[in-house]
């Protein structure tokens, strides 16, 4: 069942967040990925261990806000419904 708090459906098989499917999620995502194109426009030649730290400071709650926002939650599925 969805619900306001669901931006991600589960992944079909494996463990993790699918598509966005509300358009935080999406959000979220063009937030990261315009993030990371900034950042390795502007560090990433110059400055690689400055890279990497905010290469890993967008990471982190990336995966931490969509483990909080996916449908069922984060487990291992095996293809069922």
């Amino acid at each position: 069942m969805a619900n306001e708090n669901d931006w991600f459906a589960p992944k079909r098989f494996g463990y993790g967040a699918g598509m966005p499917i509300a358009w935080q999620g999406w959000a979220l995502i063009g937030a990261f990925a315009v993030g990371m194109v900034a950042a390795g426009l502007l560090l990433g030649q110059h400055h690689p261990l400055l890279f990497a730290t905010l290469v890993f400071a967008m990471t982190v709650p990336l995966i931490v806000v969509s483990a909080q926002h996916t449908r069922g939650g984060w487990r291992w599925r095996w293809g069922e419904e």
